[in-house]
């Protein structure tokens, strides 16, 4: 009996599926027709949008699924802003009556915090994981973006896809 690996895979993940801090965000139309995004509207803060990385997982070791990299597509509207980060959760759930634990693992973005990332257009942002790791079936990855904004500046965040070798 054969296996997959497979080092090619990826998961789309919508905006419906995130998570949204710091500002008022509405699901709405993206800017080009038949596409969907979450907005944010204008505001002189730094704004958080929580990404769950949706990937099959194992409870046998060196199976399931190896997150490698994560693109963000985002469009900064009006103006430009100050910065644009990523930091990745690994979330380690808890045993019944235990609290869940975070790990930061090491991470590179392609676009530059407040250069690159910045600027007023559409941008895809690749997250890359430094030490990719099999996903054990009592964790999972968030993705926090952060965008600190001036007052002007509007935010259309349009989707993520991950990219992970699936090993079964």
């Amino acid at each position: 009996m054969g296996y997959v690996h497979n080092v090619h895979m990826s998961q789309y993940i919508p905006p419906t599926a995130m998570h949204c801090v710091t500002g008022t965000y509405t699901n709405v139309a993206g800017q080009v027709i038949d596409t969907v995004c979450v907005h944010r509207a204008a505001n002189a803060a730094t704004g958080v949008v929580n990404i769950p990385i949706i990937l099959p997982s194992s409870t046998t070791g060196q199976q399931g699924a190896m997150l490698n990299s994560i693109e963000v597509d985002y469009e900064l509207l009006v103006a430009v802003a100050v910065s644009v980060t990523a930091v990745l959760n690994k979330v380690t759930r808890g045993a019944d009556t235990a609290v869940a634990s975070v790990a930061v693992p090491t991470i590179t973005q392609d676009l530059a915090a407040g250069v690159a990332a910045v600027v007023q257009d559409q941008h895809k942002m690749t997250v890359t994981v430094t030490t990719p790791a099999w996903t054990d079936d009592d964790e999972y990855y968030l993705l926090e973006m952060s965008f600190e904004c001036g007052a002007a500046v509007t935010i259309d965040v349009l989707a993520a896809v991950a990219n992970y070798t699936l090993r079964v």
